[in-house]
C-alpha cells in the first residue's frame, strides 16, 4: 500500500476524522532491541539477556524496550502519511500513552492510525493522530494512544 500523499494545511484537514490505515509490519529484531540498549543505556536483562529471559521471564523471550516500539512512530508514520512541501516537522506531545502488550523478540508490529484533529495556528498545522501499535496474531495492541505533530507547510 503507498502512503497517502499531502502536500498542504488544506489537504491535511480533508483526512480529519478519518482513519488512514496502517504501515507495512516491521520485525523486531534482538540486535534492534542490544543497539537500543547501548544507545539508552538501559540494559535490562528482559531485553538483552536471551538466556535468562527465556528461562526467567513471564515472556519466554526478550523484550522490547516500550521507548524502542514508541520510537519506531516516524518510520511507520511515513508509510502510511508522506508529507510534502514542508519546511518542518515537529514531534510536539504524546498524550495518554498506554503500553498494552509486551512486544517479543521476532515479533511483527504495524501502525494503525486516524487523524482526530487538524489546527491552523498561523501557518502552521497541529495534526492529533490516534495511534495503536498492533502486533501480527495478537488481539492486544503494544500501546495505544494520541501523538501530535506540527507541520511547518512552504505554502
Amino acid at each position: 500500500m503507498s502512503p497517502i500523499i499531502i502536500s498542504s494545511f488544506q489537504e491535511l484537514e480533508q483526512y480529519e476524522g478519518r482513519e488512514l490505515g496502517s504501515s507495512a509490519y516491521h520485525r523486531i529484531t534482538q540486535e534492534q532491541i542490544d543497539l537500543f540498549a547501548r544507545a539508552t543505556l538501559d540494559h535490562q536483562w528482559i531485553h538483552v539477556d536471551a538466556r535468562r529471559a527465556q528461562a526467567e521471564s513471564p515472556f519466554g523471550a526478550p523484550i522490547a524496550h516500550g521507548y524502542l516500539t514508541v520510537s519506531l512512530l516516524p518510520y511507520l508514520w511515513a508509510q502510511i502519511v508522506t508529507m510534502h512541501n514542508l519546511k518542518m516537522q515537529v514531534n510536539y506531545e504524546i498524550e495518554s500513552l498506554r503500553f498494552n502488550q509486551a512486544v517479543t523478540v521476532e515479533s511483527e508490529v504495524r501502525l494503525r492510525a486516524t487523524l482526530l484533529s487538524v489546527k491552523n495556528l498561523r501557518g502552521i498545522a497541529k495534526a492529533r493522530i490516534e495511534v495503536a501499535l498492533e502486533i501480527k496474531n495478537s488481539p492486544k495492541p503494544a500501546y495505544t494512544g494520541v501523538v501530535t505533530f506540527l507541520y511547518h507547510f512552504t505554502s
